[in-house]
């Protein structure tokens, strides 16, 4: 792993060889810059993993210098360090676009988390840049499916696919809305031994109960008023090959018998012929019900919800694999910058900040739609948080402040702008928000506890006494 290089501006020579001590004897390279100016120079020279800059300095003040250093590289995150009393100059500070603040004298354990935090955006603009051209490569060698996340989730999801792709089993996707079933059917159908035949999809939601049986089986010219022909159904447009059903927790009880016979025999009947037709498909089935549930209260076919449950996939929500937010983010800013035929070069931490604490009820797809929007409103060469939806900038309290401004651990709750957003936390005391932050964050991180400290902002040492105080050891 590359060595982070921190630029360390103050004018005063003992506190700038103080903080070269500490950084390097925490594995960081340094360099330093004398005074603001000098430091504006050497942003221009070269990119820096972070910037570490007083405001009271004699040529050119740090608030000067830090808009100078964003004109030229919005991503650059720079920390401002000021003193205690100066609350107002720190709020500037933000509002300007700094990562974060620190007041004088040093807390040295706020400062190394603070800027823990700071470099992990450098480092994931370095994985989207990765990620960037390992999609290019994917997509001129016609693979990759849109399937994008290194999350444990993600990752077991598509060793899934490469095991069941080349059966001939049904499969059923389970998910929320938005989460991308329809492109793991389409990986599914791509991996498979049908990949040569196409993939026919129908969504069961989509059409009204005699309109989709035509849709599915087909019809005889005259079966119907307005049936002036003939017509194949899916199935035997996808002969040979895959039929996706989308939303088939919305099928009607009556059709569910016919689709069950159509699986069982491999036999299906256009609408209006008493002559079977043989077809080979394979079908794959997604939902965003619970068919279980559904087939205990009577609304869906037992019978149909075992044969289509051969085996299942369940795809993530966005929250339960929010590490894979920034590399979905690259992946849409590609797509739209192209499409709109922009040239925006990522995103700048205060941005991608609020991507990260968002929960995305929407999943995927209300990310895909938020870095719609941002790119056709951005105007620079970075999408900043002025472009991304207004909701996105109420979810949860960041915290300005040392330690605070990129915090945005897990749990962080939406306000009613969102609706019903804040309901499930209503009367829960901080100590709750807390305990259930803590949590959900090493289930995210798969009981993980130097990963869930690093995402919440805390050291381990702290992360171990909030697990004795919650009682969760």
């Amino acid at each position: 792993m590359t060595t982070a290089t921190i630029l360390i501006v103050d004018d005063d020579a003992a506190h700038r060889s103080m903080l070269r001590t500490m950084l390097r004897g925490w594995g960081y390279a340094t360099e330093e810059a004398d005074d603001g100016d000098s430091a504006v120079e050497k942003v221009r020279q070269r990119a820096w993993d972070a910037v570490l800059m007083d405001v009271r300095m004699a040529r050119m003040d740090g608030l000067e210098a830090l808009h100078r250093i964003l004109d030229w590289n919005p991503a650059t995150p720079v920390l401002i360090m000021t003193a205690h009393s100066s609350v107002d100059t720190a709020v500037e500070a933000l509002r300007t676009g700094a990562y974060d603040y620190l007041t004088k004298p040093l807390d040295f354990d706020v400062l190394r988390h603070t800027l823990e935090r700071a470099l992990d955006h450098t480092r994931l603009a370095s994985e989207n840049r990765e990620l960037r051209e390992r999609l290019s490569a994917q997509g001129a060698a016609g693979g990759g499916h849109g399937i994008i996340g290194r999350s444990a989730p993600m990752h077991e999801l598509v060793e899934m696919i490469a095991t069941v792709a080349p059966s001939e089993a049904t499969v059923l996707i389970t998910g929320e809305s938005g989460t991308g079933k329809e492109l793991v059917a389409r990986a599914l159908h791509a991996a498979s031994h049908r990949a040569a035949r196409q993939m026919v999809t129908v969504n069961c939601a989509a059409l009204a109960e005699t309109l989709l049986e035509s849709e599915l089986f087909g019809h005889e010219r005259g079966a119907f008023t307005g049936a002036d022909r003939r017509r194949e159904g899916r199935f035997v447009q996808a002969d040979g090959g895959t039929l996706f059903l989308d939303e088939i927790g919305e099928m009607p009880l009556t059709l569910q018998a016919k689709l069950l016979r159509a699986l069982q025999q491999g036999e299906v009947q256009r609408v209006g012929s008493d002559t079977p037709l043989t077809v080979d498909v394979r079908v794959i089935a997604a939902t965003n019900r619970d068919l279980r549930e559904e087939a205990a209260a009577g609304r869906f076919r037992e019978d149909l919800y075992y044969r289509l449950n051969v085996i299942a996939l369940h795809v993530p929500a966005l929250r339960e694999r929010a590490g894979d937010v920034p590399l979905l983010a690259a992946f849409f800013l590609d797509r739209y910058t192209e499409k709109n035929r922009k040239h925006l070069k990522g995103f700048t931490p205060q941005a991608m900040d609020l991507l990260l604490r968002h929960d995305w009820p929407g999943n995927v797809r209300e990310l895909e739609n938020a870095i719609e929007r941002a790119v056709i409103l951005a105007t620079g060469d970075y999408v900043t948080e002025r472009e991304l939806p207004l909701h996105l900038g109420s979810a949860g309290n960041g915290g300005a402040g040392a330690g605070g401004a990129a915090g945005g651990g897990a749990g962080a709750g939406n306000t009613p702008a969102d609706g019903d957003g804040l309901a499930p936390y209503v009367g829960l005391s901080l100590e709750d928000l807390e305990r259930r932050a803590i949590i959900a964050t090493l289930r995210e991180t798969g009981d993980n506890k130097s990963e869930a400290a690093r995402r919440l902002g805390i050291t381990r040492a702290t992360l171990h006494n909030k697990l004795k105080k919650y009682d969760l050891e």
